[in-house]
């Protein structure tokens, strides 16, 4: 069912609701609304949720300190987003500004303290689970309203958050001091806080407005306000990592030039380039461009390494939340309309998917709702580096579903090499030499790129540290082939080597997507999901036994992945089913994965190879 965003499920005043909180029927309420909103029902821990803090809500509300005729509005769709806010307040304030009130209410009954900003641990979805902080989620929506609300900058309304945890009988770790400056901005309250949380309510409002400022927010216009694009406009000054060279540059000035035509015609501009042509660091610069001319755009990757590590480095600019709100995955437009949003930028567009959603049964097709979804798609793809079984994303995909929703293809290739040495030659060795396809470049000149064979895992470890210790990012990576061990059992390793020679974690153990950035991340190996679309000076790479030499010919062997791999879920299917096909998607994925890995570096490239004649099979391939 195709929305129009923002949505309300509920809807009425103060006094309304609380006189539907009495008769006992608000859940049933509210749940007939979300049918009908979304067409489908909701589950029944939500259906729970409402009634019991929705009642808890309801019993604050009920006072004669609290305006009667306060707006009052629940699950309101936040514009461009999947995320919905509990509940609004609105009134008028003494000086006779519009207010808005976010409400974020919760169930726990405990919160603990974690190393990482903004962030708790608490017993959600049947397990204890790493969650938003509720005063720094309260708080992020209401940037996000501030950000992409017309109607907030027009007429000065003023938004604030708060959250209530009425299931909880002592704040604990979620008032920890640590979590102060979340807390300032948007407080949290638990269940025998009560009369402060009614006292932080009536000090936002001295009237009620009927719901009117609500009725303004869900119909407002929805672009970047003024202050973010101001804001933005200074993002990338003076950050060399995103200045602009060669066909770089040409290929933004085309981009910009089909994004801010005036017709409402579709254009699709399709962006060829390997690895280390800058993809990535043109898609930020368009983003940047576009939201500082006012441009409904975003950033868009399957993957969620890039989104991160992008927001995480541009955040000295900004406030996170508001960077991240910019970057967004590539299932966000299965219920958009057609043109909500003026440009999509996807990055690493290979890896998109055909449908959406945590079970995979969402949409139709990744690429056709994206360029549904925008006035113009820009699409940067190398199609070498699809890497698991679900990425479908191709030109020939890209072109189909363009000519159907009657868009204008345009396309480029970005070929000058910032990576490797700013040599192709390098791509073109590990092409030839891993059998991706055939190339002159049968022998590697190492003299300006720095490419190595280690026998040994630990002194390529150790070199690896070297360089980083020079000041330049260097980490291990390796092909998914060993388990996720110590997801289960912290204290065991991962990745043993030669009876211990080299023994380390996965990086999702502790610093996860954003690992690349953490500088104990050293001590962890990073695998394809945390790396593709990102690079290092430096990159050590640990080739796994689905990788070796047979009969002097490079072959893979998928059956050697780990059972942790989500990469090739489904082959084992598809052997029964089309072994043909499934024989040449385990192939594709190995190879590309390794061309991945071992195109991160900038400077060098260190490899250790677990099968002894596929190292001196490369070895031999290295001119003296």
């Amino acid at each position: 069912m195709t929305l129009s965003y923002p949505v309300r499920v509920y809807s009425s005043t103060c006094q309304d609701f609380i006189r539907d909180v009495g008769t006992g029927q608000i859940a049933t309420i509210v749940e007939r609304a979300y049918k009908q909103a979304y067409g489908h029902s909701t589950s029944d821990s939500e259906i729970r949720s409402w009634k019991n803090s929705l009642a808890a809500l309801s019993s604050i509300l009920d006072h004669n300190d609290v305006p009667p005729d306060l707006g009052l509005g629940i699950e309101f769709q936040i514009p461009k987003t999947s995320k919905r806010i509990d509940v609004l307040l609105s009134g008028v304030t003494a000086l006779n500004e519009s207010s808005v009130l976010i409400v974020e209410l919760k169930q726990w009954e405990f919160a603990n303290k974690t190393t990482m900003d903004g962030v708790v641990n608490t017993f959600v979805g049947g397990g204890n689970r790493d969650v938003q902080h509720p005063s720094y989620q309260s708080w992020s929506y209401a940037q996000l309203l501030r950000d992409f609300a017309t109607v907030v900058e027009d007429e000065s309304m003023i938004l604030n958050s708060c959250a209530y945890l009425h299931n909880m009988t002592t704040a604990g770790d979620l008032k920890d001091p640590f979590y102060s400056h979340h807390l300032l901005n948007s407080p949290s309250f638990i269940g025998s806080e009560g009369p402060m949380f009614r006292g932080y309510i009536c000090s936002k409002f001295r009237n009620g407005d009927s719901g009117l400022a609500l009725d303004k927010l869900e119909h407002s216009d929805i672009k970047p306000s003024k202050s973010l694009a101001d804001a933005v406009k200074g993002m990338l000054d003076g950050n060399d990592e995103f200045t602009l060279l060669d066909d770089q540059k040409v290929i933004y000035e085309k981009a910009v030039q089909l994004a801010t035509h005036n017709d409402q015609k579709k254009r699709v501009f399709i962006v060829r380039g390997g690895p280390g042509t800058g993809k990535s660091v043109l898609a930020v610069n368009l983003l940047s461009r576009f939201i500082s001319a006012g441009l409904n755009s975003r950033y868009v990757t399957k993957n969620s390494a890039p989104r991160l590590v992008y927001a995480a480095r541009l955040s000295g600019h900004l406030r996170k939340s508001r960077i991240s709100a910019l970057f967004t995955g590539s299932g966000s437009f299965v219920d958009c309309l057609n043109n909500e949003y003026d440009t999509l930028i996807v990055d690493e567009a290979h890896r998109l998917n055909a449908k959406s959603g945590m079970f995979g049964n969402l949409g139709e097709n990744q690429v056709k709702e994206i360029i549904q979804s925008s006035r113009t798609s820009i699409f940067f793809i190398d199609e070498y580096q699809r890497i698991h079984m679900k990425d479908v994303g191709s030109e020939e995909l890209i072109r189909g579903f363009a000519k159907e929703l009657n868009a204008e293809v345009f396309d480029a290739d970005l070929t000058s090499q910032f990576r490797c040495g700013g040599s192709d030659g390098y791509l073109a060795w590990i092409d030839n030499s891993l059998g991706l396809r055939a190339t002159a470049n049968t022998s590697l000149d190492t003299s300006q790129f720095d490419f190595r064979i280690f026998d040994d895992p630990k002194e390529m470890y150790d070199s690896i540290i070297e360089k980083n210790n020079q000041n330049f990012k260097s980490r291990l990576v390796a092909g998914y082939c060993w388990n996720w061990v110590s997801k289960k059992y912290p204290d065991e390793d991962d990745i043993i080597l030669e009876n211990g020679k080299l023994s380390a974690k996965w990086n999702l153990s502790q610093h996860g997507m954003l690992w690349i950035e953490k500088d104990e991340s050293i001590s962890e190996i990073g695998c394809i999901h945390t790396c593709q679309g990102l690079e290092l000076d430096y990159v050590g790479v640990i080739i796994g036994p689905d990788l070796r030499l047979s009969g002097g010919h490079v072959v893979t062997d998928v059956s050697q992945r780990a059972k942790t791999d989500a990469s090739i879920k489904g082959l084992k299917t598809m052997l029964k089913q089309n072994p043909e096909e499934a024989t040449r998607r385990g192939r594709e994925i190995v190879l590309n994965t390794y061309r991945t890995l071992l195109t991160r570096g900038m400077k060098g490239c260190y490899v250790y190879c677990t099968d002894k004649e596929l190292a001196n099979h490369l070895r031999s391939l290295i001119s003296a």
